[in-house]
Order: C-alpha cells, then sequence, then structure tokens
C-alpha cells in the first residue's frame, strides 16, 4: 500500500491550527481552484462519526467520495478513512504537534488504487505527485491564515 507525507511548520500554537481546521467552510477554504472537486456535505466537524462527501471528476465521469473520521484527539491528530470512492482504501491521518512553541501539521496518508499492487506500482507515483500539489496547496493557506490570525490577536 503507497504511503503519502507532507508536513509543515507552522508559526502559530497547536490550537489555533486545530481550530482553524474546525471552521464550517474549511473545505472549501483548503481545495485549490484547479481541483474538480465540489464539497456536497461536512456534518460532525472533526469528530469521530463526522462524514465530509465530495464530488469530483476523473476526467470527464463523476465519482461521489465519502470519508468518514474514525479517530479524533483534540488538539492532537483526526483521521479519516474513504467509505465511499474511487480508491480501494485511503485512510489520512491529520497531526498536529507543539515544536518550539509552534505547530508542526503532518498528513499521512496510505492508500491503494483498485486494481491491486502491481496498479499501486504503476499508478502511486502520479497519485503521490497530485497529493503533493494539493498539500503544498492547503499548508500554505492554513499557514497564511494561521499566521494571520496569530499576528493579529
Amino acid at each position: 500500500m503507497p504511503n503519502f507525507r507532507y508536513s509543515s511548520l507552522i508559526n502559530s500554537a497547536v490550537e489555533t491550527v486545530w481550530n482553524f481546521h474546525e471552521i464550517p467552510d474549511v473545505l472549501q477554504v483548503l481545495t485549490p481552484p484547479w481541483q474538480p472537486v465540489k464539497i456536497i456535505r461536512r456534518e460532525g466537524g472533526l469528530d469521530v462519526g463526522a462524514v465530509s462527501e465530495f464530488r469530483l471528476l476523473l476526467g470527464p465521469i463523476p465519482v461521489k467520495w465519502v470519508a468518514t473520521h474514525t479517530q479524533c484527539e483534540q488538539y492532537r491528530l483526526f483521521v479519516d478513512e474513504q467509505t465511499e470512492g474511487p480508491m480501494a482504501s485511503w485512510i489520512h491521518r491529520h497531526e498536529f504537534t507543539t515544536e518550539n512553541a509552534k505547530t508542526r501539521l503532518t498528513d499521512a496518508i496510505a492508500f491503494s488504487i483498485p486494481g491491486g499492487p502491481i496498479v499501486d506500482l504503476l499508478l502511486g507515483w502520479w497519485v503521490k505527485m497530485r497529493l503533493t500539489d494539493m498539500f503544498r496547496y492547503r499548508h500554505e493557506v492554513t499557514k497564511r491564515e494561521c499566521e494571520k490570525n496569530a499576528n493579529n490577536g
């Protein structure tokens, strides 16, 4: 199963970065403008049982993606898992740690593409490239918003 990891240091308290992820429209804010993704619903915040539903385009084909939160430890981590969607499996850990009075935000994803290990081997690199683009954008937005709030607060 391929793994992806993206991490950055944000000059803001863990509570600020966590609270940013709790705002109701955070998914709209964190979705890169070039991604063909529509947020259908977000229910339950970051808590266990929370659900996010998206519609994305794979080429011309609309695909439903539903993620359900399976773990949540306030100010430390939350985990969402695909319960319906295009991947064979998808587990996404969002980790928040204090590092020298700043926050280390880490997104770690274990995924599998339909078709088994050979498809993972052939296409996993492409998925990781797309994820790198997306999480670079998400972390830049998170950093900008949280540091702006920290500097104005």
